[in-house]
């Protein structure tokens, strides 16, 4: 994957400067915004999905902090995505092969979220932060691998919560993902986010 153009983050520090104080005071701060998704210890919600093409897909969200996460689409599509063990495993059951793509979790932009402890004020993370007069978005980054991708949470106010995100990978494509009827605090087994299910074992 291609690293972050310079320029875009040139465009969004001169986006978040050119916002009138009061805007900018608006915003939930990093701090606030790090320590609510520290204290988001497991949540499940229904998702919207709209691709860089324009399609649009739905499905059921499972999290579990840290580094575990759940996205089951559904019909016509059912695929099923999920992180754990360190992994990010893709399962398409209409693919030919049958074979999930399997890629680090540390590689994708997911795992900014997923983290032990969430920390937004760390060096070279946060690329842009400002209010967008409903919510406050942040744009960040893993400074590690800046070959990932970054990026853009959108957080609601009172009370604090995630709504969306929207991924930007290495070659540029988007895939904004709504988040609706979150709840939070349940028990969620962890059959859920067992990426083995996926991987069969050979017949003999």
């Amino acid at each position: 994957m291609k690293q972050i153009a310079p320029t875009l983050a040139l465009a969004f520090a001169l986006m978040f400067s050119a916002l009138p104080l009061a805007a900018q005071d608006k915003a939930l701060s990093l701090a606030e915004i790090s320590a609510y998704l520290n204290g988001l210890k497991t949540a499940e919600a229904t998702f919207t999905q709209i691709n860089d093409d324009g399609s649009q897909s739905s499905g059921r969200l499972y999290l579990k902090r840290p580094g575990r996460m759940r996205l089951a689409y559904d019909p016509p599509i059912e695929s099923v995505v999920v992180a754990g063990a360190g992994s990010v495993v893709i399962f398409d059951p209409k693919s030919n092969s049958h074979t999930p793509e399997t890629y680090p979790l540390r590689r994708t932009p997911l795992s900014i979220i997923l983290k032990k402890n969430v920390n937004l004020g760390a060096a070279n993370m946060v690329m842009g932060h400002w209010f967008d007069g409903q919510s406050t978005v942040v744009t960040a980054q893993d400074p590690k691998h800046p070959d990932a991708g970054q990026i853009d949470l959108i957080f609601d106010h009172d009370p604090t919560r995630l709504s969306r995100w929207v991924i930007h990978d290495g070659t540029g494509a988007e895939i904004m993902v709504h988040l609706n009827e979150m709840k939070t605090g349940m028990n969620l087994h962890a059959s859920l986010f067992n990426t083995r299910e996926f991987i069969k074992t050979p017949d003999r």
